[in-house]
Order: structure tokens, then sequence, then C-alpha cells
């Protein structure tokens, strides 16, 4: 792969046309910039690496996060969700929220190394990390750079337990790193998947690997021995809210082996919401209006929504085995220890037949239906 230096005194590409406004630099040079860089193999995108200062961020005391610490080895990602709640985030760097997020990756190359360095100091009483609670730590570019390697060792050294929550199936390169992780800390391990129609995946998220892979990954990981949950968010009114939707979504997490589902509606905080709206008004431009009705001013769907939706998915959850399981806080050291060692609940094939049909058939069900929701 070659990768060439870029100046950052111009502008990096043409006029995006449709796709939004062209991508700038940072107004301000990036603190600890090394180098700019591009290649044909992630063509519009432009990676800055930078040397970082620290590793571990504090999570606000305000926060109702269930954790304290995070690590976020890039900013900005290629994934390009439309609906992604971090784009706010890109604007401190002087970037702007929109494609700025999407082809401006931000990448700390040294943040393993800074990483090990905090988490031995006498100071650091090894509370849960979480990491992929910005952007995604498996997106694409992790391929080039190995980052997550050096970052799961450093944790799993140093006693402190951590959970990962990504859309990128470039985790399963790590699925022996993060079993041993796991004999040593509390490890959990979350999917990302919200819906299943491949053609709507395509355009809302068009970076991120397909549905199917994502499903495969959980398999993965369950065969391994670890603890899968999935993050089934956000649930977009009109589009993958439907009793079908969820029941097909449901139905092949459960097959797939999931071990606990977190589902909400979309969130649509400012720098997400403007992004959005502009993507619906071009796919979806007769439910801009609803859109509008839904959300009003704020980031929340109506409170009646978000009740009506959370009846709808608990009774999904109930019906395929999720009913008071939560998202991805597992322990993969309970997990193993359910099972003898070297041995794990699969069948001849290396999977759990019963759940693979399972999958298939959920996997068959229409992904979005032609009801709406009877409040609106």
């Amino acid at each position: 792969m070659r990768w060439t230096t870029q100046q950052l005194d111009q502008p990096l590409f043409p006029e995006q046309g449709a796709a939004g406004p062209a991508a700038t630099v940072p107004l301000l040079p990036l603190a600890g910039l090394v180098k700019s860089v591009q290649t044909p193999d992630f063509a519009g995108i432009t990676f800055h690496e930078v040397l970082s200062k620290s590793a571990l961020n504090k999570v606000p005391a305000t926060s109702t996060m269930p954790f304290e610490w995070t690590v976020n080895p890039y900013r900005g990602c290629s994934h390009a969700c439309v609906y992604c709640f971090a784009r706010k985030s890109h604007t401190y760097l002087d970037f702007d929220s929109g494609v700025d997020f999407d082809s401006q990756v931000v990448v700390k190359i040294n943040v393993a190394n800074v990483l090990r360095k905090e988490l031995f100091k006498p100071s650091w009483h090894r509370p849960h990390v979480a990491l992929g609670t910005n952007t995604d730590p498996y997106q694409r570019a992790e391929g080039r750079y190995k980052l997550m390697p050096g970052i799961i060792s450093a944790l799993a050294d140093s006693g402190t337990p951590f959970s990962i929550l990504t859309k990128g199936t470039l985790l399963a390169r790590d699925i022996p790193l993060l079993r041993e992780a796991g004999r040593q800390v509390s490890v959990g391990m979350g999917i990302s998947l919200a819906l299943l129609d491949e053609d709507l995946a395509a355009a809302i998220e068009p970076g991120t690997p397909a549905p199917r892979a994502r499903l495969a990954l959980i398999g993965k990981l369950r065969d391994a021995g670890l603890p899968c949950g999935v993050m089934a968010m956000p649930i977009l009114p009109w589009l993958t809210d439907s009793e079908e939707a969820l029941d097909a979504l449901f139905g092949a997490l459960a097959g797939a082996g999931a071990t606990g589902v977190s589902a909400g509606a979309l969130y649509l905080r400012p720098g997400t919401r403007e992004w959005f709206m502009q993507w619906l008004a071009r796919e979806y431009p007769a439910l801009v209006e609803r859109y509008q009705g839904l959300y009003g001013q704020g980031a929340y769907a109506s409170k009646e929504y978000r009740q009506w939706l959370a009846a709808r998915v608990n009774a999904a959850k109930r019906r395929h085995g999720f009913a008071g399981t939560d998202g991805f806080i597992h322990d993969a050291r309970k997990e193993e220890a359910n099972y003898p060692a070297g041995s794990l609940p699969l069948g001849e094939s290396g999977h759990r037949p019963a759940a693979r049909e399972r999958a298939g058939a959920a996997l068959h069900a229409p992904a979005l239906a032609e009801s709406t929701p009877t409040l609106f």
C-alpha cells in the first residue's frame, strides 16, 4: 500500500456535489500532527496521523453511561453513518460534522504506548474502559494501522476491564487476542446492528460491513466462547420500526447467538440532525414532515413515540429470548466458566445448528414493512 504525504495548506478534495460540501482542512493545525496521508485504496479519505499526549478520556460525571473512561484511537469515521451521534465532535477539531467526519480521519498512531503508560501508573485503579463510544475502533483504517491489538494487550496486562462496540468485521482478526484477554479481565463485546435491509444499510451506513457480515461476526465471537451483545440503535421511525422489521432483526440476532440486546430510537443531536435531515430529504422526502413533527426542535423523538417503540421492542425481545438482557457489558470469564476446558457448546460444524436455522429464517423475513406506527 502506497501512502503519500499531503500538505495542509489547501483543500484536499474538489466539491462533492450532492454528497455535501467540499472536504476541508482544519482551520487550526491539529495537535501533534505528524503527516496527512492518502491512498487509492481509501479513495476520498485523508488520514491525519498524530502523536497523542493522552489516551484515556474521562467521562463527565453528569453522563448516564455505565462507564467512567473511554479510549478513542480514531476521530472521524469512514463508516459514514448518516445518523452517527458523534458527528458534532469533529467540529472540535475545526472540521465540519458532515463530509469531513466521513473523510478526514484522525489517527492516534502512538495510542497503545501512551495508554500502557497511563494504565500502569500507581494512581490507576482499573475501572471499566469503553471503546467504540465515539467513533469505531474497527473502521477500515484499523486494517492498516493495527492499533487495537496493542490497546487490548495494554488493558488486559494492566488488569483493566473493558468493552468494545463496533460495526467492523475487522474485529474477527483479534478474536484470539480477545479470548486470551477474557481470561484475565472482564471483557464486553458488542456489535452495532439495527437493521437487516441491505439496500437501506448501504444508503444510510455506506462504509460499514453489510448486516449479514455483522451477523456472521456475532456467530464467530460466540463460537470462540466470547459474549456478544448487540446495540440495535438507532431504530428509524417509519423505516425500521415495524413489528415485522423488529421481529426479523431480533430473530436474526437470536439465531446468531447474541447474548443481549439494547434498542432505542434515532437520536438527532445538533450536527447529526442537519446531516440526517438532508439525507432524508434526498432519499425519503415524504417522511421529512413526519420527522419534523416527531422530533420538533429537540434531539429525541416524542415521549409517546419512545414509549410506543419500547413496548414493541420489549415484545420482540420476549419472543426471541432477550427479555431482561442489556446490550454488551458482559464478562467473558463468566461465559467461558460455563464450559469445560477446551470445549464450547457447538455442533459438529462448529456452530449451534438450531440457532443457524433460526437465523436463516429470520433473514428471509421482510426487513421493512408497509405499516407505520398507529400513533402517528
